[in-house]
């Protein structure tokens, strides 16, 4: 199989290193996303998908243009901008019956998936309570940039739509429920940011002197609060923060259920916490040999080995060409109605927040 990346930035370079690791996909272009790169791409016949990391206003127009010249998508979160855009690219693949992926990858991490098979086994009980956060602190400072910030470019949400939405995707899909009515609060600390003259990479803005900047006005937020229903019964919050000091990526989630609870931090990722009320609690090191049966195939390094980040990619690229090349196999990934419909939750959120008030999901 041969694979086109489009997008050459963070996620360009991290997708491509992914698929050399997979043994089985040739990498045959790697572009910017400007019309011409693309058409290179998609006119070429022995490519048969489509890697789209562009920034998020690209990836609607990049992954339809994809889908109508017959390949098969796997495009980075947000999906897209709306969810008229989501929508339509939804069904454009169904009516084209091709395979498409949203890259929710932290579902990923083998002790992600253990939480899920916990659940699914009953161990947890009813599920009463999920709670967390995702924590960074790259855009702690007004001289921090990155196209993320511009509407233009990344959309009316950032710190919800770039992260908010990879902690609700893990929420559902460790529960196995649906946030079905929400809350939110979002803000704005600094109203105004210095833009770097010239182009930065994302987590590279840290070394830029003053001259080189021009100071422009900020409409998304640095960080949302969300206080959800799942259902008649759960509850749960969590917040979604670009500007926590000393947060580098911290995803942290918690599930409490009416026996036993579970909690994980994506900055130790192979340490899982499970939570007792009669006995001691227990910290559970990953190793493939003790996961539940249906979270094994998601470790390839025995025990004492960490896997992370980069290695959660490689996962879901596995099962996503897998499933190109067996029609019949089941996609194993979320797919472009998960995009979707994590861009209903965005929305929503977004809603809430203007209203000051509860909003249903759709």
């Amino acid at each position: 199989m041969k694979a086109a990346v489009i997008g050459s930035g963070f996620m360009g370079r991290v997708h491509t290193e992914a698929l050399r690791r997979l043994g089985n996909v040739e990498v045959v272009s790697v572009s910017g996303h400007d019309s011409a790169a693309l058409r290179v791409a998609l006119g070429d016949p022995s490519i048969g998908a489509v890697h789209i990391c562009t920034p998020n206003a690209a990836h609607f127009p990049a992954a339809k243009a994809a889908l109508e010249a017959g390949k098969h998508v796997l495009c980075e979160k947000p999906l897209a901008v709306s969810t008229e855009e989501a929508a339509e690219l939804v069904e454009l693949a169904r009516h084209k019956k091709l395979r498409n992926c949203t890259c929710h990858n932290l579902r990923y991490y083998p002790m992600v998936q253990h939480m899920r098979r916990m659940r699914e086994a009953g161990e947890l009980g009813e599920i009463l309570v999920a709670q967390g956060t995702y924590s960074q602190d790259w855009l702690l400072y007004d001289t921090d940039w990155n196209w993320r910030i511009e509407v233009e470019a990344g959309g009316p949400s950032r710190a919800l739509a770039d992260i908010g939405s990879h902690w609700c995707d893990m929420a559902e899909h460790i529960t196995g429920l649906r946030i079905t009515r929400l809350c939110a609060d979002l803000q704005t600390f600094h109203k105004t940011r210095k833009r770097p003259r010239d182009a930065v990479e994302t987590f590279a803005g840290k070394t830029l002197s003053p001259s080189d900047y021009d100071e422009v006005a900020i409409s998304t937020e640095d960080f949302g609060a969300v206080v959800f229903r799942m259902g008649d019964r759960t509850r749960g919050a969590f917040t979604a923060s670009q500007v926590s000091a000393g947060c580098k990526n911290r995803l942290s989630i918690g599930i409490y259920g009416s026996k036993s609870s579970v909690a994980w931090n994506q900055e130790r990722p192979d340490e899982l916490w499970i939570g007792n009320r009669n006995t001691n609690n227990q910290i559970v090191i990953k190793d493939p040999s003790l996961l539940k049966e249906g979270a094994r195939s998601y470790a390839d390094l025995p025990g004492g080995h960490s896997e992370g980040y980069d290695d959660t990619f490689k996962q879901v690229f596995r099962r996503f060409y897998k499933s190109i090349q067996d029609p019949s196999a089941a996609p194993e990934y979320p797919q472009f109605s998960d995009g979707l419909r994590q861009l209903e939750i965005l929305e929503t959120e977004l809603n809430s927040h203007r209203l000051h008030a509860w909003a249903e999901v759709e």
